[in-house]
């Protein structure tokens, strides 16, 4: 049986309280039936409320942590989140280009606070040699704003956004998440070819700490199973909606979301439990 047990990698940053980054991506992994590793790109003092500081390893120790991983257990598919530097990039891309393995991008790129995670010469490597390399990009509205400078406030301005990440940036597909579209989260998949739309019912909630890194993390697990990449978004979505639907309520902020929620129901009932 364990011959045929797909893996997955995640190259990201920590979070202590277990809501984003690493942690996140680790338990979706496992959620999803996919055996998780990680290489860890920052270790970040953060919690429910904020970033409280950053650490950023070693680039050499970085190369180490892939080299471990790869000489020994190649994945299935891969994603990156928080790679904060250039040289960091740089590391993660030469091990990227040496392997034909599915790669998700989650463009770390802006704090729930607004606040720019990346520097100006990070966003242009992340769009230059990150990007071209990628099967899958999952920008947020505002990192996808950051990524090609332009304002998206409808759900044709996300389509003109992903089609532009593909056509002009060369990954293979983008989907632009539209979490952040007052009450109309529609998410908008270019595929190279169309536009596809997946759209939920709003959910009224603070709590919603990792969302980005989960959806991206249920989606590398299904491309390491070899699910095709529609199938692989809607499962991704509806496990983003039932992980924020069924609350876990923890921290004084923006509270991570419910890794098992999807097993509790199967979204039978939304107007009231």
């Amino acid at each position: 049986m364990t011959e045929h047990v797909k893996t997955a990698l995640s190259i990201a940053g920590t979070d202590p309280t277990g809501g984003a980054g690493i942690q996140a991506d680790l338990k979706t992994f496992q959620e999803r039936e996919v055996f998780g590793m990680s290489v860890i790109t920052s270790v970040v003092a953060q919690n429910t409320l904020g970033v409280q500081n950053v650490h950023h390893l070693p680039i050499s120790f970085i190369e180490e942590q892939l080299e471990s991983v790869f000489s020994d257990i190649v994945p299935n598919a891969l994603k990156s989140g928080m790679i904060a530097t250039p040289g960091m990039m740089q590391a993660v891309a030469k091990k990227i280009k040496a392997y034909n393995i599915p790669y998700v991008i989650d463009p770390v790129m802006v704090a729930k606070s607004g606040d720019l995670l990346m520097d100006e010469q990070s966003q242009k490597m992340i769009r230059n040699v990150l990007i071209p390399l990628a099967n899958v990009v999952t920008p947020n509205i505002p990192e996808a704003e950051v990524l090609l400078d332009m304002k998206i406030k409808t759900v044709a301005d996300a389509e003109v956004a992903g089609k532009i990440i593909v056509d002009e940036l060369y990954a293979d597909a983008a989907i632009i998440t539209g979490g952040h579209f007052a009450k109309e989260p529609v998410d908008v998949l270019y595929d190279g070819e169309n536009h596809h739309h997946f759209a939920e019912t709003f959910i009224d909630t603070k709590h919603t700490h990792g969302t980005g890194c989960t959806f991206s993390a249920v989606l590398t697990a299904e491309l390491a199973k070899e699910t095709p990449l529609l199938e692989a978004v809607d499962i991704a979505k509806q496990y983003i909606t039932d992980a924020i639907y069924y609350s876990l309520e923890l921290g004084q902020g923006n509270g991570p979301t419910n890794y098992w929620a999807y097993r509790l129901k199967s979204l039978p009932n939304r107007s009231g439990d």
